[in-house]
């Protein structure tokens, strides 16, 4: 049976990569972008966000099977955690009711490995809060202090949202109503948000000590593209609340071989 997926990011990278692989495969696939997509949207605002949700809804008749929320950027500015942030979790949260009316409903994120780099810990709980007022005011504070400092935004961005992902896929809206709601961190993936810093030694040696990758190093969209797929499928039934480091074993090789011992008696 054919199934009905909504795609954020569907113009680019590893939401068109998504949307093409599903769409040769027969199923319906509705983008979501601000160009070139089903539904041209901005996901950075709550107006955006509204309209994307209530016309994907309309597109997909009032019932939607899956959810695949690849939109995001990782640029320096106040933007960002209003797009990789609100921009995911509220749209989520307006497809709620369409998700309820499928047979086997899931819904996916795109995160990061940069969820694990440093960031910034009051933007990561207004984020949480739900507060994005205060959450760009935070983000104006970093970027107004440059670049380098402004980057915090984007793996606060991402923490906040696989902390969301942990919290809400346990709660009656998700789990009490059988939908399986998880996240995907990729490590360096080659698609057009990355393909000007890697463009030069230097800026893949900044990468590569960030996000070491001893498998098979820097990876293909498809790599993500398939994992989003298998985990909004009709298979997965139990996989709920999981943030799965499709990294090329960076994340084994920043944090070692135990991450249990935190429940171990002290």
């Amino acid at each position: 049976m054919t199934r009905t997926y909504v795609i954020t990011g569907s113009a680019s990278g590893i939401g068109a990569e998504t949307a093409d692989i599903l769409t040769k495969r027969g199923e319906h696939v509705i983008g979501i972008d601000l160009k070139n997509a089903d539904v041209e949207a901005d996901l950075s605002t709550p107006a955006g966000r509204n309209a994307a949700a209530t016309q994907a809804s309309e597109l997909a008749g009032g019932r939607i099977d899956a959810v695949i929320a690849c939109a995001g950027i990782s640029a320096p500015i106040s933007a960002t955690i209003s797009i990789n942030y609100f921009g995911v979790t509220e749209f989520l949260r307006a497809l709620l009711p369409a998700l309820r009316k499928s047979d086997a409903p899931r819904a996916v994120v795109v995160s990061s490995m940069a969820s694990m780099q440093p960031s910034s810990p009051e933007l990561i709980e207004a984020a949480l809060a739900g507060d994005e007022a205060l959450a760009l005011s935070i983000a104006d504070t970093l970027t107004a202090q440059g670049p380098r400092v402004g980057y915090l935004v984007y793996p606060a961005s991402k923490r906040a949202l696989s902390r969301w992902v942990r919290r809400e896929s346990i709660s009656e809206d998700w789990a009490g109503a059988g939908i399986p709601l998880n996240a995907v961190a990729p490590g360096t993936v080659l698609s057009p948000m990355t393909e000007e810093l890697l463009s030069t030694e230097a800026g893949r040696a900044m990468v590569d000590t960030a996000v070491p990758m001893p498998l098979n190093y820097h990876q293909p969209t498809e790599s993500i593209a398939h994992q989003l797929i298998w985990l909004t499928s009709v298979e997965n039934t139990h996989i709920t609340g999981q943030v799965i480091y499709n990294d090329g074993g960076a994340d084994a090789t920043l944090r070692g071989d135990d991450i249990w011992s935190w429940n171990d008696p002290q």
